[in-house]
């Protein structure tokens, strides 16, 4: 299906956010992912973080990520993502990762290095985390909480019924509990999800999940049209109007989130720091750390 005209994606290029982060030797979600939103982020030296490698032990139907064997955990990767971090002059960091079903705790220990060896470096950094579920370890979600990150987000993709044809490892109730138990272990930590729309989903099921998401304690929202990355991906089901991603949002504000990123081109880590802001008057208690 050919873009609409609503949908205009930026032209990537050779930006001065790429040098560094290849000098590092570091993977980026906006790369691995094709984020059609890489060269205006590159361009603004912003770039979401990927840590535990680019290979990825679950095969979602939308997702561009190699799913590979992955290598070992690079211990040194948290120090070199701080360093990066600096250097770009990030004052909002966003990490994510590849999901690691092979590792005992998913990850979690080396999302915690990561956030600590970036907040040794600049202790009033505000920083976000994109998790995978961690199989619904709890424990794991305690350990990546207990290092401090300023938002937790992990998202549920999709409505329900569409998780078997896109997300068929993954478990959408699941999903639902992390984000609650995340709400409840550290209500300090503001907690966030996102979903895709164009896969064949209906407006009422997007009010569903949203409502879903908000009873589970989710603060923040963001709602973006799926793009597929490749020829091997899901296939764009339909392409939503700007119109609807506008009543998305008005809904999304009624029901209480206290900040809402909804347009086509909108995606989970994009402008994170803008919408942790736009919160700030709802959540006046969200200060910078000592």
């Amino acid at each position: 299906m050919r873009h609409p005209d609503w949908i205009k994606v930026p032209l990537t290029g050779t930006h001065e956010t790429k040098k560094i982060l290849r000098s590092y030797g570091l993977s980026t979600v906006c790369e691995e992912a094709r984020c059609p939103n890489q060269g205006r982020c590159f361009s603004k030296n912003t770039a979401t973080f990927m840590i535990l490698g680019n290979r990825c032990t679950r095969n979602c139907s939308f997702c561009a990520v190699d799913s590979l064997t992955p290598r070992p955990p690079d211990r040194d990767e948290p120090e070199r993502v701080a360093k990066a971090a600096i250097e770009l002059g990030l004052e909002f960091v966003v990490i994510t990762s590849v999901t690691r079903d092979d590792l005992k705790d998913g990850g979690a220990g080396h999302f915690a290095k990561t956030i600590e060896a970036i907040r040794k470096l600049k202790k009033i950094i505000k920083i976000e985390v994109l998790t995978p579920d961690f199989k619904g370890d709890n424990q794991a979600v305690r350990v990546v909480l207990e290092a401090g990150p300023d938002v937790f987000n992990h998202n549920v993709e999709t409505v329900p019924r569409l998780y078997g044809k896109v997300r068929p490892q993954a478990d959408y109730l699941l999903s639902l509990k992390i984000l609650k138990k995340a709400r409840e272990m550290f209500p300090a930590i503001k907690t966030k999800s996102g979903i895709m729309v164009g896969l064949g989903e209906t407006f009422e099921e997007v009010l569903m999940v949203m409502q879903d998401l908000r009873n589970s304690g989710c603060d923040f929202l963001t709602v973006g049209q799926y793009l597929q990355p490749r020829r091997t991906n899901i296939e764009v089901a339909e392409y939503v109007s700007p119109e609807a991603f506008e009543q998305y949002k008005e809904k999304a504000l009624q029901m209480g989130f206290g900040a809402v990123s909804s347009s086509p081109l909108t995606r989970s880590s994009m402008n994170a720091g803008g919408l942790y802001r736009d919160a700030s008057a709802e959540y006046p208690h969200i200060t910078d750390r000592d």
